[in-house]
């Protein structure tokens, strides 16, 4: 199977995926219950960059509208459009009272519905990595973002949650299936290669991390959240194997797990990424380069 067709059948998984927030819900429930130190993710994303109070601002892959109240807080004057493709998050983000005001609509970041320089802010929270081209969504945020706008892209490490991997080949060995690897959409857009794909559409990126730890003392959240990822995973597991046998191999490991240290702990480390052509964080230095702002 070549590249394209890996990308096209990887799209049409994660749309399966996401037709709903169910399986999403559990797993941002899992990071605000069982995260140490204790985090206000959004919030932190959202601190980044400085704020006017009247930005227009697009939330592109917005999902069940996460960011929508802490954006509006920091918009009064301002406007927030919020997009996802799929419908079922669409339809949770009109079921949330914060979000009154706020202009939901369906969109692809591939090819955004707006006309260049309409927008101050443009977020893109944990989403390029399901964009089947994600330089043509990089090259569309970057058109309809104004000279002095940012984009903003909160990404995980291609080194996060490793504890989960090591799980689920294990899993396999124990069951008779050796050698089996789980391919991640996430390692195509992380905090470590995302400054060098911005900086092919962007004059200025740059990168904040903030390491964190999932501590489970019982095995229930920690098998509820790799359950969540069912419809990711289950396609990867080798034939002959199913999703139940898979899932009774890994509690039984994090049972025992837990029982001989106390706890199981799986390390994070998340971040955003700042990308601008004459903003935030850059503005006086391309305003130096371009010879706007003397040098002293």
């Amino acid at each position: 199977m070549d590249e394209s067709s890996s990308v096209s059948d990887y799209d049409a998984l994660v749309r399966h995926a996401y037709a709903t927030d169910a399986a999403l819900s559990v797993r941002i429930h899992t990071h605000e219950h069982y995260t140490h130190p204790k985090i206000d993710f959004p919030n932190w994303v959202l601190d980044r960059i400085p704020w006017r109070g009247d930005e227009h601002v697009l939330d592109i892959g917005a999902g069940i509208g996460t960011y929508v109240e802490q954006v509006r807080r920091r918009v009064p004057k301002g406007v927030l459009l919020a997009g996802d493709l799929s419908q079922g998050m669409l339809q949770r983000i009109q079921q949330r009272p914060e979000a009154a005001g706020t202009h939901i609509l369906q969109l692809n970041a591939q090819h955004l519905p707006f006309p260049a320089g309409t927008f101050d802010v443009v977020l893109a929270n944990h989403m390029l990595v399901f964009v089947p081209d994600i330089a043509q969504a990089l090259r569309e945020i970057q058109r309809v973002l104004r000279p002095e706008g940012c984009l903003l892209a909160a990404a995980n490490s291609a080194n996060s949650m490793t504890e989960f991997d090591t799980l689920f080949r294990r899993a396999c060995t124990l069951l008779g299936f050796s050698s089996v690897r789980f391919a991640s959409p996430h390692t195509r857009f992380t905090l470590e290669n995302g400054p060098k794909q911005l900086s092919r559409h962007f004059r200025a990126v740059a990168r904040y991390d903030i390491p964190s730890h999932f501590r489970f003392a019982d095995p229930e959240p920690a098998l509820a959240y790799i359950d969540s990822l069912r419809v990711l995973k289950e396609p990867q597991l080798p034939d002959g194997l199913s999703w139940e046998e898979f899932m009774d191999a890994v509690e039984k490991q994090i049972r025992r797990l837990i029982r001989r240290a106390g706890e199981l702990r799986v390390h994070k480390l998340s971040g955003a990424l700042v990308a601008t052509d004459g903003g935030c964080f850059a503005q006086d230095y391309l305003a130096k380069l371009d010879g706007t702002l003397p040098y002293v």
